[in-house]
């Protein structure tokens, strides 16, 4: 390889590297990477396999006029029913003006069941193989808090354990969310109601939201999700729970397809005890407003600043 194309190559690194850098600027810079990497675009490549190019022309979703949503969305059912023989549906709820979405835990009533995480991945087509499940919960020790020393893989005919308690972790949906910081082509943000969302089909897989979160709440797509089709939920929303491509992030979104539609997170819903509240913070008597005003709360690590939307309290 000569002097220009390794300076080619170093000019789209820094291009990629340079956050503040536009998605057209880092397109010109694949553009002159491909005069030494030809190789990678031609033929059998599993690049081409995958779909990524064809995927990385998309615009982003806050670019996108009503007739390209609709455009798009119709690629994808036709893309979905193509791969999986099932009919799906595409919605794009929009944020409630005047709301501010929050999740409380009681950590008194969780028994570790991890009916939540099982509602969650049937809900937002996540893998099943590998499996990728958005809660993780943590079996912790009774006086303890120190999320490290919690054990996800816990096991027993029953629970809960003796002298333990449970603590579900997803997203939790900051106000400063580091993870929209360090996206270096702006896929994932905060909307007006706090659900943080990813634009998966803009999404360029670089994990940079997975190193920053300081909660662990996102995956990774090594692969295209596998979902036996008997099992796909063909009600999703485009920055919920469509079926995602490889190669990019996904986590918990609330459900926005439900929410904003008037119903409860799935995970809320299949949880036995009663031990999950979400509801709107902006109205001074839901549910989740009496208890961040009435119960002892506390949210994870909150050295970080990062203002979460997902509070914990005991009863």
């Amino acid at each position: 390889m000569n002097y220009n194309k390794n300076k080619n190559i170093q000019k789209t690194m820094n291009l990629i590297l340079d956050k503040t850098t536009t998605r057209r600027q880092t397109l010109k810079g694949f553009a002159a990477l491909s005069i030494g990497m030809t190789s990678i675009i031609v033929g059998n490549s599993p690049i081409v396999k995958s779909g990524f190019m064809d995927n990385f022309f998309n615009k982003h979703y806050k670019e996108m006029t009503n007739d390209y949503k609709k455009k798009l969305f119709k690629k994808l059912i036709k893309n979905t029913y193509t791969e999986y023989g099932v009919n799906i549906s595409i919605s794009d709820p929009q944020p409630i003006k005047g709301v501010r979405f929050a999740y409380c835990l009681n950590l008194s009533k969780c028994n570790g069941s991890r009916r939540c995480v099982t509602a969650c991945v049937k809900e937002n087509n996540q893998s099943r193989n590998p499996a990728i499940q958005y809660i993780k919960v943590l079996e912790m020790n009774m006086g303890s808090i120190n999320l490290e020393a919690g054990d996800m893989y816990y096991e027993g005919k029953s629970v809960p354990n003796k002298n333990k308690f449970y603590l579900p972790v997803q997203c939790h949906h900051c106000y400063n969310a580091p993870c929209v910081t360090v996206c270096p082509v702006e896929a994932t943000w905060v909307q007006e109601d706090g659900i943080c969302v990813i634009d998966y089909e803009w999404c360029i897989g670089c994990r940079y939201c997975m190193a920053a979160c300081p909660y662990g709440a996102r995956r990774f797509n090594f692969k295209r999700p596998s979902i036996p089709r008997s099992k796909i939920n063909p009600n999703q929303g485009f920055l919920s729970n469509i079926i995602r491509s490889a190669g990019v992030v996904e986590k918990c979104h609330f459900c926005l397809h439900r929410t904003r539609n008037g119903e409860y997170p799935a995970c809320l819903e299949a949880c036995p005890t009663g031990a999950r509240k979400f509801g709107n913070l902006n109205d001074p008597d839901s549910e989740v407003s009496y208890i961040i005003s009435k119960k002892r709360v506390f949210v994870l690590k909150e050295e970080l600043n990062t203002i979460p939307s997902f509070f914990y309290y005991f009863d």
